[in-house]
């Protein structure tokens, strides 16, 4: 079902999905320590729409932030005007142009107001009467632009929720310049060649609020054919659901450090090997055996409980791995209804071979012999004993 609104997402253009700022606040408190007197970048869509930049704007003095930079992207298909730019100060705004790029850089929150809180109230007024806070941009915003270039090398740490069809190339570009980050993305993106890579050399990992069903707001012209995936909230804002949505990141968290009980025994009936690749299959990720010490294929969700101190990951079921022992011809895959065609699916993912056709599965048939084929499964490996 995900996998059907990011095609869409990619084709439409508007993938941009605002994040809630429960989900932002319920990650964020792990890393407190980690944001102090760094500079923060909101590489966002719309600083005053953007939840991440609402976050770290009034947490500003708790956190202890050197500086908080947030830039807006001109084709952002969410805009608001909760802050009108023709009210900055000493702001040239170009005469017709309602929505222009801009970048917003904090150094100092006081409680403007003297309300005994610091709230957006007291951010607006310090943009309102404090010269070059909140300047335009030459360009669009983009991400890849010069101008947001620059902001990205004087940053310390990203924050953000990058679009989801631009994710390869956000990590990319956030890699190439050694900066730190914690940003959101799906869960397929971890078999993303790009992406897996980096988690393997340990440079990339996921954060701790991981699945579960998150809201996101889209355009209201965004379509949503799943009723129970869309909601509106007060003022007409258009949410939708997704899962298996993950925080990516390079900072340190606690459950790096924190291993997997382990109490299930190995046996080779419980526990079947693989026809194309040299490990065993682990269904769950609950029931890796504590006395196998060989390769076994875990699903993806594994890499939330993962300890590079307790597991080594040794590859990934995809062909562009590599890693398979064997390469077969095309497939006869036979679907629930009995309805066949010719495929070549099974030379993309761990098999297992049947002695017989299973019922109620879509199977494979290459001569006389019958496969199943598993989702994507993570190759890895037990370091040491834990007899």
């Amino acid at each position: 079902m995900v996998t059907k609104f990011l095609d869409k997402a990619r084709k439409n253009k508007a993938d941009e999905f605002y994040t809630q700022l429960p989900d932002i606040e319920a990650e964020m408190r792990h890393y407190r320590e980690q944001f102090r007197d760094k500079v923060i970048f909101c590489n966002c869509d719309d600083p005053y729409e953007s939840n991440f930049f609402k976050y770290f704007a009034m947490n500003f003095n708790f956190l202890g932030l050197k500086k908080l930079i947030a830039a807006s992207y001109s084709d952002s298909p969410v805009a608001g005007q909760q802050l009108s730019l023709f009210d900055v100060k000493s702001l040239d705004v170009p005469n017709g142009d309602a929505k222009p790029p801009y970048k917003i850089e904090i150094t100092e929150v006081r409680d403007e107001n003297a309300d005994g809180a610091v709230d957006l109230a007291d951010v607006e007024y310090l943009l309102k009467n404090r010269r070059n806070t909140l300047t335009l941009l030459q360009g669009n915003g983009d991400f890849r632009s010069p101008e947001c270039i620059s902001l990205l090398q004087e940053t310390d740490i990203v924050v953000t929720n990058p679009p989801f069809s631009l994710f390869r190339e956000y990590v990319a570009q956030l890699v190439e310049y050694g900066k730190k980050f914690i940003i959101l993305g799906n869960q397929n993106a971890i078999t993303y060649k790009e992406v897996f890579r980096l988690i393997k050399e340990n440079l990339i990992w996921l954060g701790m609020d991981n699945g579960g069903t998150k809201w996101f707001q889209v355009p209201l012209d965004y379509e949503i054919t799943t009723e129970s995936r869309k909601r509106f909230d007060d003022k007409g804002n258009k949410y939708f659901s997704m899962g298996s949505i993950m925080w990516f990141t390079n900072l340190d968290v606690p459950k790096r450090h924190e291993s997997i009980t382990l109490y299930k025994h190995y046996t080779p009936e419980e526990y079947p090997r693989y026809d194309n690749y040299d490990a065993i299959e682990v269904a769950r990720v609950a029931d890796i055996p504590y006395d196998y010490d060989g390769a076994m294929g875990v699903p993806v969700t594994f890499l939330d409980k993962y300890n590079p101190e307790q597991f080594e990951i040794l590859g990934i079921t995809k062909t562009w791995f590599g890693g398979a022992t064997k390469i077969y011809p095309n497939q006869i895959q036979v679907n629930v209804d009995g309805s066949k065609s010719v495929v070549s699916k099974l030379n993309d993912g761990a098999t297992i071979k049947l002695d017989a056709p299973p019922h109620g599965k879509t199977y494979y048939m290459v001569d006389n012999d019958y496969f199943i084929q598993l989702y994507a499964r993570i190759i890895i490996k037990r370091k040491g004993s834990q007899l």
